[in-house]
C-alpha cells in the first residue's frame, strides 16, 4: 500500500507546512491553532461504531428493496404502481448517499485506524454504488490538499468566464436578447442545472472536468486520457495504476451483478430497483459538492496567494434537516471542519465544528436556507469567478 501512504503523507506534509505561509492571506489562524481548539477524542474513529452505521444503512436499503420487489409489482393500478416506484427510488437514493458517504469516510481514513479495513470496506461500498474507489480516493485526496486553488484543485475549479453553453446560446440569440439578461433567464438556468445534475458526475469521472489546469499528474495528457477508469490516465501516478485497475474490477463485478439480475428478473425491474436510485445518488452528490464550494461570499485563490487554511475555509456548511444529519451522515452540515481535518469521523464532526466556530468567527461560512432552493439560486447567481480588484490573488463570483 505504498502508493496510498504517499498520497496521505503528502497531504499531511502540505498541511504541516502551511503555518509559515499563512501571511499570504493575513488574518487566518494557522492549522495547528485550529487543531488545538478541537477536543482530541474527535480525531479518533471507532471501528465498531463505523461498522454499525454500515449495518444500519444496509438494513434500510435491504428493507426498501425487499418491500419494493415483494409488493409493488402486485399493485394492479398502474398509476399507484408508478407512484410507489417513484417513492421507492427517491428514498433508496437517500439511503444510497449514506452508503456513499461511509465509503468516503474509508477513503479519508476516518472509518477506522486500520487502513486495510478502510480500503476493503470502501472498495466494496463504493463499487456497489458505481464509484471507482481507489481512483476517486486518489483524486479526492488531492482535491482536499488544494481546495480553492484555481490551478491545482482536482475536483472543483469554477470557470473564469461565461460557460460555452451560455456564450453559444448568446451568439445564436444575439439579435433578440441581451447577453446579460440571457445569463439569468430561468429557462437557461434550468437547462444548465439539468445538465449539471444529470451528467456532472459522469463527465468528471470520464474526463476529469472542473479540475485545475495544473492538477494532473501528467500535464500533457489529452482529454481522452483523463478518465478515472484508465489505470494509465494522466490523473494518476504510474504507481497508482494497479489500484485504479482494482477500482475497475469493482465496477465490472457490479455490471455483472446487474446483468445477471436482469436475466433473473427483467431489465425494467432492475432499472427501477437500482438505476433510478443510482440517478438520485448522483444528483445529491453533485448538488452537495457544488453547494459546498459555491456561495457568493466564498472566494477562490490563485496559486501564488493560496494556502491550505484559506482554501479549506472557502467552503460552506449548509442545512438539510433530518436527512442531512442522520441519513447523509452530516456531510452537508459539517463540511468546513471536514476540509480542515478530513480524518475526523463524521459522528464527531458536529462537536468539532462547534469547537472551532468561536475561533474562526466570520471566517466560518454557513447557510441555513433551503438546500434545494439554494441549488437553483446558486446555479443562477454563481456562474463564474473574476479577480477581486481590492484583494490580490482573490477571485470572487461575478455579480
Amino acid at each position: 500500500m505504498a502508493t496510498i501512504t504517499q498520497v496521505e503523507s503528502s497531504t499531511v506534509r502540505a498541511r504541516g507546512a502551511q503555518s509559515k505561509f499563512e501571511t499570504k492571506q493575513p488574518g487566518l489562524p494557522d492549522i495547528n491553532t485550529i487543531r488545538k481548539a478541537i477536543p482530541p477524542h474527535c480525531f479518533v474513529p471507532s471501528t465498531w461504531r463505523s461498522l454499525g452505521y454500515v449495518v444500519r444503512d444496509f438494513a434500510m436499503a435491504g428493507a426498501l428493496g425487499y418491500a419494493a420487489l415483494a409488493y409493488i409489482p402486485s399493485v394492479p393500478n398502474p398509476i399507484y404502481r408508478t407512484l410507489l416506484w417513484t417513492v421507492y427510488g427517491f428514498f433508496q437514493g437517500l439511503v444510497g448517499v449514506g452508503i456513499w458517504i461511509l465509503a468516503h469516510e474509508c477513503g479519508h481514513g476516518a472509518f477506522s485506524v486500520h487502513r486495510g479495513l478502510n480500503d476493503t470496506i470502501g472498495w466494496a461500498l463504493h463499487s456497489l454504488v458505481g464509484v471507482p474507489y481507489f481512483s476517486w480516493k486518489f483524486s479526492h485526496a488531492r482535491h482536499h490538499r488544494f481546495t480553492g486553488n484555481m490551478e491545482k484543485d482536482m475536483a472543483f475549479v469554477p470557470a473564469e468566464s461565461p460557460s460555452f453553453f451560455t456564450k453559444s446560446l448568446g451568439n445564436v440569440l444575439s439579435g433578440f436578447v441581451d447577453f446579460d439578461v440571457l445569463e439569468d433567464a430561468p429557462a437557461v438556468n434550468l437547462l444548465r442545472l439539468l445538465g449539471q445534475q444529470l451528467a456532472g458526475w459522469q463527465v468528471y469521472i470520464l474526463f476529469n472536468s472542473t479540475s485545475g489546469k495544473d492538477s494532473m499528474q501528467d500535464k500533457g495528457a489529452k482529454w481522452w486520457r483523463r478518465s478515472h477508469l484508465d489505470p494509465f490516465s494522466g490523473v494518476f501516478r504510474p504507481q497508482e495504476a494497479f489500484y485504479v485497475f482494482l477500482s475497475d474490477v469493482g465496477l465490472a463485478l457490479l455490471a455483472a451483478a446487474l446483468y445477471f439480475g436482469s436475466k433473473a428478473l427483467d431489465w425494467q425491474t432492475v432499472f427501477l430497483l437500482y438505476g433510478v436510485p443510482y440517478l438520485w445518488i448522483n444528483h445529491w452528490l453533485v448538488a452537495i459538492t457544488f453547494l459546498h464550494h459555491t456561495h457568493k461570499d466564498v472566494p477562490h485563490y490563485d496559486a501564488e496567494h493560496w494556502t491550505f487554511v484559506a482554501g479549506a475555509l472557502a467552503t460552506v456548511d449548509r442545512d438539510f434537516g433530518f436527512v442531512g444529519r442522520h441519513i447523509f451522515h452530516g456531510i452537508i452540515d459539517t463540511h468546513v471542519v471536514h476540509h480542515l481535518f478530513s480524518r475526523i469521523p463524521f459522528y464527531h464532526a458536529e462537536e468539532a465544528t462547534n469547537a472551532i466556530k468561536p475561533l474562526l468567527g466570520d471566517l466560518y461560512h454557513s447557510d441555513e436556507r433551503s438546500f434545494v432552493g439554494s441549488l437553483w439560486e446558486t446555479t443562477r447567481d454563481c456562474q463564474y469567478v473574476e479577480k477581486d480588484p481590492n484583494a490580490p490573488g482573490v477571485l470572487r463570483w461575478h455579480k
